[in-house]
C-alpha cells in the first residue's frame, strides 16, 4: 500500500504514520521552501527537530511545489500508482491548484483521497482556519477539565490531533476496505472536531434525554468514588480508580473504613460519587500515612486499583514499559541512535517495525523521482524552475 502524505503538523502526518509503522510506503510531499512546521516544533538536538524524527518515522520525502505546473504533474504521476492520499489544506486549496476529486479520481479511480481539517469540507465554518486546540474547546473537552472554580482547561498536548490521526487511519482502512467491494476509491471527509466529540461519551444523549451538562469535578469523576490522586507519605503521587462496585469495597476495607461499605448510597457508582468528600478524606488519610512503594504493594495485594502518577523520566525506567517495548531504540544517522514510542499493538502474524527515523527535507526527492522514470536532466529542469 502506498500514502501520499501531503498534510502539516499533527493529525493527517501522525495518520500516515501509522500507517507506515505496518508496512504501507508513505512518500511524504513537502514544499520546497517552507517544509512541515513540525520538524521546527519542540525542543531540537544540534539543530534537527526532535517531534520530526517520531511524526516523519518510515517516510520517504519528497519535495514539490504543487502551485507549480511542474509539481502538479510530478503529484499526479504519484498519484497513478497511490492508494491513499491525505491531505489537510483548507477547502478549496487543492481545487484551486486543479488537483480537486475530479482530477485525482481522474489519474487514479482507486485513489482514497483523506482530507483532514478542523471543521470539514462544508457548513459554515468548513473555510476558517483551525487547530486541534479549537477542537479541544469546541467539543466540550475544556468545559469538563479543570477544577470545579477554575477556568476551562486545555491539554498541554496534541489530544484531539491525535484522536483525529487514530480515526484517520481507521477510516483509511474502511475505506480501503470498501474499494475492495466496489472497485473504486472516494474521499474521507475528517473533521477533528469530530472524534473529539465522539470519546467524550454520553454528553450529547445525557443533554438530549434529562438536559444534563456535565460539570467540572477536577480529578474526581461524577459516576463512581472514590476517583482521584493521592500524595504519598514520601511526597509522591498515585491514582486511583474504583469503577466497579467490588474494587471500591475492597479500597474501603484496606483504608480501614468497612463500615462505609454499609452505607445504602455506597451501592451505586453515582451514590459514591455523592459522597466523594467522605470517601476521599479516607482514602487520602490512609495514603498519606505511607510511602508510594508501601502504598502500591498493598493495593496490590488487596487487588484494587492502582497507579503510581509517572512522569517522562518514570515511564523510560518502569518494568512494564520495558517488558513491552513500548520505548524502543531506532538507528539514526543525524543522531545516533534515538529512544521513542513503539507501533501502537503488537501483531502475531504481521507485526508493525520502525525501519527509519524521520529523514531531512527532501532527503528521497532524486530516488523518488527517479522511480517515476524522471532522467537526472529532467529533474533538473524541475528544480531550477522552483517545482522541487
Amino acid at each position: 500500500m502506498r500514502v501520499l502524505d501531503l498534510a502539516t503538523l499533527f493529525a493527517g502526518p501522525l495518520a500516515a504514520t501509522m500507517l507506515g509503522d505496518f508496512g504501507a510506503d508513505v512518500i511524504k510531499v513537502e514544499h520546497p521552501r517552507k517544509p512541515d512546521p513540525s520538524r521546527g516544533h519542540g525542543p531540537s538536538k544540534d539543530g534537527v527537530g526532535l517531534w520530526w524524527k517520531l511524526l516523519g518515522r518510515n517516510k520517504r520525502n519528497i519535495t514539490l511545489d504543487l502551485s507549480t505546473p511542474g509539481g502538479r504533474e510530478i503529484l499526479l504521476k504519484l498519484v497513478a500508482d497511490a492508494d491513499v492520499l491525505i491531505e489537510n489544506f483548507r477547502p478549496g486549496t487543492l481545487e484551486k491548484w486543479n488537483l480537486g476529486w475530479e482530477e485525482l479520481n481522474a489519474a487514479n479511480p482507486r485513489l482514497v483521497l483523506t482530507r483532514v481539517t478542523a471543521f470539514g469540507q462544508f457548513g459554515p465554518y468548513s473555510r476558517r482556519p483551525g487547530f486541534g486546540t479549537l477542537a479541544e474547546a469546541m467539543s466540550g473537552f475544556a468545559a469538563l477539565t479543570g477544577e470545579p472554580d477554575g477556568p476551562p482547561t486545555l491539554p498541554p498536548f496534541g489530544l484531539a490531533d491525535s484522536i483525529a490521526a487514530l480515526s484517520t487511519s481507521y477510516a483509511v482502512m474502511a475505506a480501503l476496505q470498501g474499494r475492495e467491494r466496489t472497485g473504486r476509491g472516494q474521499v474521507v471527509d475528517m473533521a477533528i472536531i469530530e472524534p473529539m466529540l465522539t470519546v467524550l461519551g454520553p454528553q450529547p444523549i445525557w443533554y438530549d434525554q434529562l438536559g444534563y451538562v456535565q460539570p467540572r469535578t477536577g480529578n474526581r469523576s461524577t459516576n463512581n468514588a472514590p476517583r482521584n490522586t493521592y500524595r504519598t507519605g514520601d511526597d509522591k503521587w498515585v491514582a486511583v480508580s474504583t469503577s466497579a462496585q467490588s474494587i471500591a469495597e475492597r479500597v474501603m476495607r484496606l483504608v480501614g473504613r468497612p463500615e462505609l461499605i454499609d452505607e445504602p448510597w455506597f451501592e451505586t457508582g453515582s451514590g459514591r460519587a455523592g459522597h466523594a468528600d467522605e470517601l476521599d478524606a479516607a482514602v487520602s488519610a490512609w495514603i498519606a500515612r505511607h510511602s508510594r512503594d508501601d502504598v502500591l504493594a498493598a493495593f496490590e495485594k488487596a487487588e484494587a486499583a492502582i497507579a503510581p502518577v509517572f512522569d517522562i523520566r518514570d515511564v523510560m525506567e518502569d518494568e512494564q514499559y520495558q517488558a513491552l517495548d513500548s520505548i524502543t531504540e531506532v538507528p539514526d544517522p543525524e543522531l545516533g541512535t534515538v529512544r521513542m514510542q513503539n507501533v501502537l499493538f503488537r501483531l502475531s502474524e504481521t507485526p508493525g517495525a520502525i525501519k527509519w527515523a524521520g529523514r531531512p527535507h527532501g532527503a528521497d526527492t532524486d530516488e523518488i523521482l527517479t522511480g517515476l522514470g524522471l532522467s537526472p536532466s529532467e529533474i533538473t529542469t524541475l528544480r531550477e524552475a522552483g517545482a522541487l
